[in-house]
């Protein structure tokens, strides 16, 4: 019974110091740990090398800056500016002048697949190659004759011109209206699609006729021409001979048949003016689906 007793007494003293040895420890290592903190927060950070720079951290999101959801029983239906099938009107998909952008694209291209715009780029191509390779020699030999005559530097005339699509070009023309060595000289942009064999008159960007109302959608929707409408009934005596009118109204019929007649019809004038004939002022196929000055189904 007493060595148990004594026994009891050892255990429970060894305890004692042990509690007090783990309570002298603790103060010690909270010291250490606070001194650390500190030496960690004084240590000056490297500096960046010169011409580096730190990597950009990510913006953290915020729930402040997110809008607040609509209450319920309200519409959350598409507005005025999102497309359709996004889920909220408040959240659209991509900017409203991004779509208005794509939509108008679209338009055009839509226009440039028409059957009738096919089969007109296919009398450009096959025309014009065909005028391409017959005007060669004599554009070439103007093109030496100016270069001879006033220098390498005055022969094209560059100027800018708005296109299908609105794009805007350089137009290049030969510095001579001899033999209509003018004209020919754009053949190579007819081949290229920047031009067409017959279309409205090609306009500089800012030009006020492209401002009417109505006149920048269609003029949009067609290639400029060599020779058009306006060329070819302008100063003839008729009645309706504006040359914006004749433009638009050749925008509004537009087609191979009317292209065959206006080329036949440019043809004719310098043939006539060579063998000093009077240009007759006989109804031309232009004005049978004639309308008064002014009209307009694009307005």
């Amino acid at each position: 019974m007493r060595n148990a007793r004594q026994r009891r007494v050892r255990q429970k003293n060894q305890r004692k110091r042990q509690q007090r040895q783990h309570q002298r420890k603790q103060p010690e290592q909270s010291q250490a740990g606070a001194q650390r903190q500190e030496d960690a927060r004084v240590q000056p950070q490297p500096r960046p090398e010169a011409g580096t720079e730190p990597p950009a951290q990510p913006p953290t999101p915020s729930r402040q800056t997110r809008p607040p959801h609509p209450p319920t029983g309200t519409s959350t239906g598409p507005g005025p500016g999102t497309p359709t099938g996004t889920a909220r009107g408040h959240f659209p998909s991509r900017p409203a002048a991004r779509l208005a952008g794509l939509s108008d694209r679209a338009g055009h291209l839509a226009a440039r697949l028409t059957p009738r715009a096919s089969a007109e780029r296919v009398l450009d191509l096959t025309l014009g190659t065909a005028l391409l390779i017959a005007a060669a020699p004599a554009i070439t030999l103007g093109a030496l004759a100016l270069a001879l005559r006033r220098g390498p530097g005055n022969v094209w005339e560059r100027s800018p011109r708005t296109g299908l699509g609105g794009q805007v070009f350089t137009l290049r023309t030969l510095r001579t209206r001899r033999l209509r060595l003018d004209l020919l000289s754009r053949l190579p942009q007819v081949v290229r699609g920047e031009l067409s064999l017959v279309g409205p008159a090609p306009l500089a960007p800012g030009d006020p006729r492209a401002a009417w109302p109505g006149a920048r959608q269609w003029r949009q929707e067609l290639r400029p021409g060599l020779t058009g409408l306006a060329q070819v009934r302008a100063r003839s005596g008729m009645p309706w001979n504006d040359p914006a009118l004749l433009d638009q109204h050749y925008a509004e019929h537009h087609g191979v048949v009317l292209d065959l007649a206006i080329l036949a019809e440019a043809v004719r004038n310098p043939l006539r003016a060579a063998f000093g004939k009077a240009r007759p002022t006989k109804a031309h196929l232009s004005d049978t689906d004639h309308r008064p000055p002014g009209y307009s189904r694009v307005d």
